[in-house]
């Protein structure tokens, strides 16, 4: 072979490895992580950090009696009738009906993150999940029936005894009922939600608009009320204290959490607002005394769609 031949070859071969180099770093590097700061510890939201183990006996359990209708006297409903774990935890329905097909006096809360909130139900009546579970089960109008018939309808099916057994060590009863139900319920939050993410660090989770949804949130107060891990959920609050907000009754409610708000319309506690952008402007004016521009008003609703977090994997309200 004459030297130009040689060489021409040596030539090509530098081509051809210095093409495969590019394409073999092109594809092995990897992509740039997002850029991240210290965990924001100065302001008055904090993120979900810690979900409960789902996979445990007593919370499968549970999962199982949430979806149960005979927790119900009748057979017709179970816990997820007026809470759907697929959507936003709750219903899409200003009022949901009674067994006696009548209206409930209160719009449902999302059953998502309830587990974080000092107190239970619109009123705050109640401090556990368990004594929730037993007046919900009890109530007429909700399950109408009586843990004790719950109870003796389990201890008759062999496979639910068998669960009440790996979970508790014992046969079904009203303490392990209870449990289940709650036990389950508290493995319901929702972490990862943009908002969470940027106050772990990550810099790039929100928008400018999100950015000033969240400073206007905080200059007008609203975090008065709404701040904590659950964005509320930790105190009580009177209602139209300006003007009035919705219906009059109950006038003192535990303050709601804002955690995945843009998926559980309507709001207030009698589902008088049918969107988020109405209900911003009804509690600035009614609890503020502050009219809202519509700049506003669109940056502080773009912040709350930044709290909708991930239940096992997936955004919630996700079709």
């Amino acid at each position: 072979m004459c030297l130009a031949a040689v060489a021409g070859a040596a030539a090509i071969l530098t081509l051809v490895s210095g093409f495969d180099a590019v394409l073999t770093a092109s594809v092995a590097e990897p992509s740039r992580p997002p850029e991240r700061h210290a965990v924001r510890t100065d302001e008055p939201l904090t993120p979900i950090l810690n979900v409960p183990d789902p996979r445990t006996a007593g919370a499968l359990l549970g999962e199982r009696l949430f979806a149960d209708p005979r927790l119900s006297a009748d057979g017709s409903r179970s816990c997820a009738t007026c809470h759907d774990l697929g959507t936003n935890g709750a219903s899409g329905r200003n009022l949901d009906e009674g067994l006696d097909g009548a209206e409930l006096p209160l719009n449902t809360s999302t059953v998502f993150n309830a587990a974080l909130s000092f107190r239970l139900n619109w009123e705050g009546a109640f401090r556990t999940l368990e004594d929730q579970a037993r007046a919900t089960i009890e109530n007429p109008r909700i399950m109408g029936s009586s843990v004790e018939d719950v109870v003796s309808r389990l201890a008759a099916d062999p496979d639910m005894v068998a669960s009440f057994r790996d979970a508790y060590g014992r046969e079904p009863d009203t303490a392990g009922l209870l449990a289940a139900l709650a036990d389950f319920e508290r493995t319901l939050v929702t972490p990862d939600s943009p908002f969470d993410r940027w106050l772990e660090g990550d810099d790039g989770a929100l928008s400018a608009e999100e950015l000033e949804g969240y400073e206007e949130f905080k200059s007008l107060g609203c975090a008065a009320c709404h701040q904590g891990g659950n964005v509320g959920g930790n105190l009580f609050q009177r209602h139209g204290i300006f003007y009035p907000l919705a219906s009059p009754e109950p006038e003192l409610l535990r303050v709601p959490s804002l955690r995945n708000i843009e998926t559980t319309p309507p709001y207030f506690h009698d589902g008088s607002a049918p969107t988020l952008e109405i209900a911003v402007r009804r509690m600035a004016r009614a609890q503020l005394n502050s009219r809202l521009t519509d700049r506003q008003v669109s940056s502080i609703v773009a912040f709350l769609r930044a709290l909708t977090g991930k239940f096992r994997g997936r955004q919630v309200g996700a079709p």
